[in-house]
Parts: structure tokens; C-alpha cells; sequence
């Protein structure tokens, strides 16, 4: 069971590793660590068809510790995040999710005391909760609260310049937690938006709530090229990643991080370790940029650390303190794009003047929760001492897995801390530079595995 304690968040199938014990143990030892700080504690959950199960379950849990349980029911998770930020903020928050993951899976996301509870506190956490299973009298005693209103109430009152905006949009939903929102707000800022997929749908009829994945994009191209919009949306399942699409490009979230930088004065901007080079160095031109660690309980803390305005994933987790809690709001971040066009940026025309490459995708190779991290350990000391026939090497960078700085561009290869494969990405000034770089790689990992 200690495979579901991950870096970022505890996730699993339901009910073969997220059953009422498990859940309700971890509700109750996890409450025991929110007493150190604070006794209100919000819950939230997304669309899957078992997230208001697992809630009750983990509730239970909660009211074992003695804690003050606020339950703000169907929530998109940066509104779970909200609980915390805003007046009279909880202690602690909760968000029941399976984010982008097909729908057997789900999730707990948590933050105490407005930081990630991350890392080795959930590894810790998971330990004691294998040693202490129990199923508990259910007590689903909880305050209802209001926080979706809020919410909305706030972003709308921030972006209450946008009120009445021409430009045709079209956003897609997913059937997650994001559409009720999303409406709510496209309504009271009377925006020209063609809304697909609004209403929350744990079964996922349309497409796979992942944005990440070309597949489920089909809808909003569909509407840009058929002239509805001059602008796309799309959210993954808990309203915390997006794509934005034009009819020429779908943005990946460095070249977004480069676009909302521009808007500021000196940015400090981070990034992960799979961001273009070209974001690196055209943000170095006109503020400060940093590189960190994926993952968004990584980046959180990073960016508090060095007071960082924005921080992105390729994924599309876009993260605002400047103006904002430091959180990754997908919704929030809809806002700050439709932002830039109102203030007048053609985004076409931004990505066209940026310097050309060559990226692959992020590539995922299969391999064991065992294996993952002993093969990149293993690379890191292979690649000290490459053959005489690898391209030469400027810089490796090893933050967060191997990433391997040559003369035209770079190659990354890491183990994800969420799923059981690794993660690998190229990039290059030309296309042969970038299939070199590949091929070296790959090569060499392969032969990582094989010794």
C-alpha cells in the first residue's frame, strides 16, 4: 500500500488501495498532524463518481482527530486551495481528486497551513498509516460551507475589466469540477465563450478530462477551425491544469510563462526541468528565471523560498503570486491569458518572434516503481564518463533527474514521482542536433538498464 503515499499527493484505485480504512486511517492520523497548527480543516472533492464517498470516508476520519471539519462539496481543487488563502482561511485543506487519471483512480491533495504537505511528511504519513489500519465509526459531521461562490466572486471582481470582451472563445471543460465555475464566470464577465462539457461528469462521456493529450483537444480545434472562436481552453479533470489554443498553435506552459512575464516589470519566473531553453533565456533578458524541480508541491515551496512572481510546467500547471496566492490555478490562469489579450498581445505573433526549435513531446518509457530512480542514478554516473562517440557534453544539470546541456540543445531524462514510467524530453536549434541527442540518450539508458 505505501505506493499510493507519493511525492505530491497520496493516489490510488478505488477501493483496491483507497478503501473506507485506509481512507478513514489516513483521515485520522492526518488529523493528528493538522492539530500542531490548527483545528479547521476545509474538504473538497471533484467529479468522480466515488469522490463523495471517499470525502465521507476521510471526514470520519477527520472528526476522529477532533478536528472542525468544513465540507464545501463539488469544488474545481484551486478553490480547495482558496479555503486556505482567504478571510478567515482554514487551517488546513483537502481536496479529493484523481486530477487527470482515468476514472478508477482518485486522490487526496493537501496543503497545511498554506504550504504542500508533501514529500517525506506523506511518506512518514504513509508508514504509520500501514501500522495502524482501522475502520471507524462513521461520523460525516461537518459544516457546509460556501466557498465555490466565493471563489468565483473573487476572480470575478479582479478581472472585472475584461467585463464585455468581443474575442469569440471557446472552453472545454471536461465533464470535471472546473465547468460550474467557469460558466459562472463567463457569465458575469459577459464573455463570448462557446462552453463544451460544462456539466461535472465523474464518467468522462465526452474525452478524458487531460489536456496534455492531444486526443482531447479535438473538441475546441474542431470549434477554432470552424471559425467559432479565435481562442481556446481546455482543463484537466480538477480544474488545476490548461491549454490554451489558437488556430495555429496549442501553448505549452513555458512559452505561457514567457508571455505573462512580458506583462510585468522585472519578473522572477521558475521553471521545471522540462521547460525550453528558450523560455530560460529569453526571460533572463528581461528579469530573473530559475530552474527547479517537477511537480507542483516542488514548486510551491520553491517559489515562496525565492519570492517568485510566476512558475510553470509544460503540463500546463501555471502558478501566479504576483497578484495572487502562489497556488496552481487553472481558471486564474484563463483569466491572466484573456488578460494579455485585452491589454492587446496577438500571442500568435509573440510565439513567431521567439527563437525556432526543435522538441520532442514529453516521452514516457515504462519501467518498475523499483527500478525507476536506481536507472537515473545510474545514468548520472554513466554520463560523467560517456564513450568517445557521445555528443560533448557543456553542463549537466541534475536538479531533478539527468538533464544533459550540449552544444545546440539539451536532453532530459527523469523518473516521474506519479507514475511507474520515466519521463524524457529533447530539444534542439535543428532536427538532426535534436535526433542525435535523442538517440545518444536513449542509447545510454539502455544501457543503464541493461547492466
Amino acid at each position: 500500500m505505501q505506493h499510493i503515499f507519493r511525492e505530491y499527493d497520496i493516489r490510488g484505485i478505488y477501493q483496491d488501495d483507497l478503501n473506507q480504512p485506509v481512507v478513514q486511517t489516513i483521515g485520522r492520523l492526518l488529523g493528528e498532524r493538522i492539530a500542531r497548527v490548527g483545528r479547521q480543516v476545509a474538504v473538497g472533492y471533484d467529479a468522480r463518481v466515488h469522490s463523495p464517498t471517499i470525502a465521507n470516508w476521510l471526514i470520519s476520519g477527520l472528526n476522529s482527530a477532533g478536528l472542525q471539519v468544513e465540507c464545501m462539496g463539488l469544488v474545481p481543487t484551486p478553490c480547495n486551495y482558496y479555503a486556505g488563502f482567504c478571510d478567515d482561511g482554514a487551517d488546513a485543506t483537502i481536496m479529493v481528486t484523481g486530477s487527470h487519471n482515468p476514472p478508477e483512480y482518485n486522490g487526496l491533495k493537501i496543503t497545511v497551513d498554506k504550504m504542500p504537505f508533501f514529500g517525506k511528511d506523506i511518506a512518514s504519513l504513509g508508514e504509520e498509516v500501514m501500522c495502524s489500519l482501522d475502520t471507524l465509526p462513521e461520523n460525516f459531521t461537518c459544516k457546509h460551507i460556501n466557498t465555490l461562490d466565493d471563489y468565483i466572486g473573487f476572480l470575478v471582481k479582479h478581472f472585472a475589466h475584461l467585463k464585455g470582451m468581443k474575442t469569440p472563445l471557446v472552453i472545454d471543460s471536461g465533464n470535471g469540477a472546473a465547468g460550474p465555475s467557469v460558466e459562472a464566470i463567463c457569465k458575469a464577465l459577459d464573455l463570448n465563450a462557446t462552453l463544451l462539457h460544462v456539466k461535472p461528469d465523474g464518467t468522462f462521456p465526452n474525452h478524458h478530462p487531460d489536456p496534455s493529450e492531444l486526443e482531447n483537444l479535438r473538441d475546441v480545434q474542431a470549434v477554432l477551425k470552424e471559425g467559432g472562436a479565435e481562442l481556446g481552453f481546455a482543463f484537466d479533470g480538477d480544474g488545476d491544469r490548461l491549454a490554451v489554443l489558437t488556430k495555429k498553435y496549442n501553448f505549452k506552459g513555458d512559452q505561457l510563462a514567457l508571455m505573462y512575464a512580458k506583462a510585468l516589470k522585472n519578473p522572477k519566473v521558475l521553471g521545471e526541468v522540462k521547460c525550453s531553453q528558450v523560455m530560460y533565456d529569453e526571460i533572463a533578458k528581461i528579469g530573473e528565471v530559475y530552474m527547479y524541480k517537477t511537480g507542483h508541491s516542488n514548486i510551491k515551496v520553491k517559489m515562496k523560498e525565492l519570492g517568485i512572481h510566476i512558475a510553470a510546467e509544460v503540463s500546463g500547471h501555471l502558478f501566479f503570486a504576483d497578484r495572487y496566492f502562489g497556488y496552481d490555478d487553472a481558471i486564474y490562469a484563463m483569466l491572466r491569458t484573456l488578460e494579455l489579450v485585452y491589454n492587446g498581445m496577438d500571442l500568435d505573433a509573440e510565439l513567431e518572434r521567439l527563437p525556432q526549435t526543435y522538441a520532442t513531446e514529453e516521452l514516457k518509457i515504462p519501467i518498475s516503481e523499483e527500478e525507476k530512480f536506481k536507472i537515473i542514478e545510474k545514468l548520472r554516473i554513466f554520463l560523467q564518463n560517456p564513450p568517445a562517440n557521445f555528443p560533448k557534453i557543456q553542463n549537466i544539470i541534475t536538479v531533478d533527474g539527468v538533464r544533459v546541456e550540449f552544444e545546440n540543445g539539451w536532453g532530459l531524462i527523469r523518473a516521474s514521482n506519479t507514475t511507474p514510467v520515466l519521463v524524457a524530453r529533447f530539444e534542439a536549434t535543428d532536427e538532426d542536433s535534436k535526433r542525435n541527442y535523442q538517440k545518444a540518450m536513449e542509447a545510454a539508458l539502455k544501457s543503464c538498464q541493461e547492466s
